[in-house]
Formats: C-alpha cells, sequence, structure tokens
C-alpha cells in the first residue's frame, strides 16, 4: 500500500503545489485508486511514475472545486488511452449530475463503463483483501472522510512443521493456513492455529478533508496506520477556520491524537504560509508535533508505503 500525494494545496495551485488528490496504489492488484480529483491531477500522474490505466476506483470527499475540477479530464484521457477496464466512482448527492451534465455539454464519450455510487456513511465497498468506509465530516457543503481497512491475514503457514507431522500435502494445507481445524484419514484432529504464525494485522488509512475538528474524522481514525488530514490553517489563525470550516494544524494533530492514529500526515494547506511570511508551514508543522509528535508535512509527489505492524522499515521519498 504506498500512497502519493499528487496535490497538496487548498483552494488554488501555486508554484509547487497542485490542489488536492492523492493516489493509493495497491500494487499486488495491479490497481490505483485516487482520493479526490482536482484540476490537473492528470498532469500529476503523468509526472509521477503511477500508471493511468490502473485507475480503477475514484472517492471524492465534496463537490468543491480544487477537489473535482480534474475529473473529468481525467477520465476523458483514460477513455482515449483504451486501457482502463472500467471506473468506479463514490461521492456525495450531485456527483452523478455533474458528471452527467459536463459529458452532455462537452460531447464526451467514455469507451468504458464508469459507475457513480453515491455514498452514505457506512461501508461503501468491501472485497476478499479490503473494506472501505465514509464518515460525514463538517463542511460548508457535504463532505465525507473515507478509511481503507486491509482485512487481516493468517500468519505464515508452517510447512515444515506440517510435514514432521505427516500432514500430506494438498487441499488440507490450505485449510490449515485459514486456521481452521482439520480431521485427517487417520484420525487425528490438527488444528490451523498451531501451524501458523502471528495474524498480520490489516494496514488502515484515513482520508479526511474538507472538515473542520468533527467526530466523524477521529472515527475513522481509529488505530489507523496513516490519516491523512488537512492542515489548510495556523492555530493562529483558528478564527478564519471556524469561519470557513476548515482544520487547524492543532485541529488535525488532536484528530490524530483522539483516534489513536499512528501517524499523522497533515495536507491542503493554506498559500497564505509560502516561504518569507510571518507564519510558515514549518510553525503548522511545530503547531501539530507539540500535540501529536509523529506528525509529518505532505509535498507533492512525496510517497509513503504503509509498512506492516510486524515490520520496522518506513519508506518516504520523492
Amino acid at each position: 500500500m504506498q500512497i502519493t500525494f499528487l496535490g497538496t494545496s487548498s483552494g488554488v495551485p501555486t508554484r509547487s503545489r497542485n490542489v488536492s488528490s492523492i493516489a493509493l496504489r495497491l500494487p499486488q492488484r495491479a490497481e490505483l485508486w485516487l482520493f479526490d480529483c482536482g484540476e490537473g491531477t492528470q498532469h500529476q500522474i503523468l509526472r509521477s511514475d503511477l500508471k493511468m490505466s490502473q485507475i480503477s476506483r475514484i472517492f471524492i470527499t465534496h463537490l468543491h472545486g480544487d477537489h473535482i475540477f480534474g475529473l473529468m479530464g481525467l477520465l476523458a484521457s483514460c477513455g482515449l488511452g483504451g486501457n482502463v477496464q472500467r471506473v468506479d466512482i463514490y461521492g456525495p448527492p450531485g456527483l452523478n449530475e455533474y458528471i452527467q451534465a459536463a459529458t452532455r455539454y462537452s460531447h464526451t464519450h467514455f469507451s468504458y463503463p464508469i459507475k457513480v455510487h453515491v455514498v452514505r456513511p457506512g461501508i461503501i465497498y468491501e472485497d476478499n483483501d479490503f473494506t472501505v468506509r465514509c464518515s460525514p465530516l463538517h463542511h460548508r457543503i457535504t463532505a465525507f472522510g473515507y478509511r481503507v481497512s486491509e482485512k487481516d491475514r493468517p500468519g505464515t503457514f508452517d510447512i515444515d512443521k506440517a510435514k514432521a507431522l505427516q500432514i500430506p500435502p494438498g487441499p488440507v494445507y490450505g485449510q490449515l493456513k485459514r486456521g481452521e481445524i482439520v480431521t485427517l484419514s487417520d484420525g487425528r484432529v490438527i488444528k490451523g492455529t498451531e501451524l501458523c504464525g502471528p495474524t498480520e494485522i490489516g494496514r488502515k488509512i484515513a482520508y479526511c478533508t474538507d472538515t473542520i475538528y468533527a467526530d466523524g474524522a477521529v472515527e475513522l481514525a481509529q488505530d489507523a496506520d496513516v490519516l491523512i488530514h488537512e492542515a489548510t490553517f495556523a492555530h493562529q489563525d483558528a478564527d478564519l477556520a471556524f469561519e470557513r470550516l476548515h482544520s487547524t494544524s492543532t485541529m488535525a494533530a488532536q484528530t490524530a491524537l483522539m483516534g489513536g492514529a499512528h501517524r499523522l500526515i497533515m495536507t491542503h494547506f493554506s498559500p497564505r504560509y509560502a516561504p518569507g511570511n510571518s507564519i510558515e508551514l514549518k510553525d503548522l508543522l511545530n503547531e501539530a508535533r507539540a500535540i501529536f509528535p509523529n506528525t509529518h508535512m505532505a509535498y507533492d509527489f512525496m510517497t509513503y508505503s504503509v509498512p506492516r505492524r510486524r515490520e520496522s522499515v518506513e519508506v518516504c521519498t520523492l
């Protein structure tokens, strides 16, 4: 599970930061999931090592332009490329009407099926490996945060131990690896749990923007390996945050702390904190770390590989 930040600015792009979009790469299934799709997202993908042809799901938090203005261009390019098989898009009410209107007035025709899912709080997608759920946030318009949970997997199956017990290879190995209790032909009863290592805990990622401090965000952040949370304003500008229903750096940190997240990555920064101004982004980072020490600040094209909890190596590169 590798996260790539394609846009980390709020409202408008800057010279160094595009508007909101995050890619979740799932190499084991050759899929790419996007979260939000601000203007220029497809250009950001082209500048990265991500493959547009692997996009299969897009999750939209809300319908403000800096989160959706890149959607139609991206979908049209995916169609012209001819490699995308199908795209499922998830988002709040009105998203389907927006896509339908843009398609109609631009005379765009897709060469692949697109399905728009109107989300409601709770589980919105599930397969054998992942569950995706959403919760309402607190913004000026309807907005949702998302949580991707990888399902727990049985521990490593000890083949040598199975052979020492003279368990014949075959389908029974699969049953034991799943932790099932198996009765062999000679009458012996074998517990799969005794032949497997510790359960591999599934990784969990939460994505929350745009919102002021919200219970829904805390819920999504529960025990998350990574919480990606907006930090549009510095603590000193909390009055603007309350007026515009965005978060300060300290609100993002409090969400991570209250949710018991393991790591916080802040994004969606106001351009007002550019270098040379009285308050800079480094000040927002210091504010957040005073509350939640394991806080990091996203930048465009930053990647983060989410490790399994049994691993100790974390990779964060340009």
